[in-house]
């Protein structure tokens, strides 16, 4: 498979290294992995800001970007990012000149989950990665998206990964876009119900897949003297295919 890494900009920004891992996870996968040096905002914060004519602009760029590219899917490892991409045909459907090439790029939008469960069975072997892990769902990914299986699937081929149960999964971390951003009150008190049901999980470690979800976590760990290492489900998956699984002491 041909496809196309979506950078992100708070992922580009805060995780870079997010990035690096799906780039080695899809490489080891067999994919040849393009991720176009030019490529700009997805629009997904000017959507959540209303601002629909903004977000229009920054998704005909971004179309352009990854056509010219010519891949068989864009790859998204951020959630709020690929919600808001695989409705480009929507935001776009009252302009002609757009309508049909938004939704065609829609249809090869992917996250990186639902990407390397398409591959089918792993390529590269996977080594043991020993710790207790409670996965978070992000909102964009569980209920914008209806992606559940896949990572769960995904970690729980990995070794000397648990999962443990996490109490009131389906509830927002408080990051929601740009929630935290607007309602800070509110989304602060999301953050710490959040970081006391991961303290009470008894995980080593948080896995979730939104670089705001990342953020939102991290924080609001620090805030209760709870604070865990938040790792996105590429970076598991990246440390279990090279072997270092024991290296994970922050973020």
């Amino acid at each position: 498979m041909r496809g196309g890494l979506l950078t992100g900009c708070a992922q580009r920004v805060f995780f870079g290294q997010v990035n690096q891992a799906a780039a080695r996870v899809l490489a080891a996968e067999g994919c040849d992995v393009i991720a176009p040096a030019r490529q700009g905002c997805c629009g997904a914060l000017a959507l959540h800001a209303g601002d629909r004519e903004d977000a229009r602009e920054f998704a005909r760029r971004l179309i352009d970007t990854f056509d010219a590219a010519n891949v068989e899917r864009v790859v998204v490892s951020t959630a709020g990012c690929g919600s808001a991409m695989k409705e480009y045909g929507e935001l776009l459907a009252d302009d002609p000149a757009w309508a049909a090439r938004a939704q065609a790029f829609a249809s090869r939008v992917r996250d990186i989950t639902e990407v390397l469960v398409e591959l089918g069975p792993a390529q590269a072997p996977r080594h043991p990665v020993a710790m207790r892990a409670a996965y978070h769902d992000a909102c964009h990914l569980a209920h914008a998206q209806g992606i559940r299986k896949q990572p769960r699937d995904l970690l729980t081929a990995i070794p000397g990964l648990t999962l443990v149960p996490l109490a009131e999964n389906d509830v927002c971390c408080g990051s929601a876009g740009i929630f935290n951003l607007v309602q800070p009150e509110m989304g602060a008190e999301l953050g710490r119900r959040k970081a006391v049901k991961i303290a009470e999980s008894g995980a080593d470690v948080v896995i979730t897949s939104n670089a705001g979800c990342m953020l939102q976590i991290a924080a609001s760990g620090r805030a209760i003297d709870q604070p865990r290492p938040v790792l996105h489900v590429v970076q598991i998956l990246d440390a279990s295919i090279r072997n270092t699984g024991a290296g994970f002491a922050g973020n």
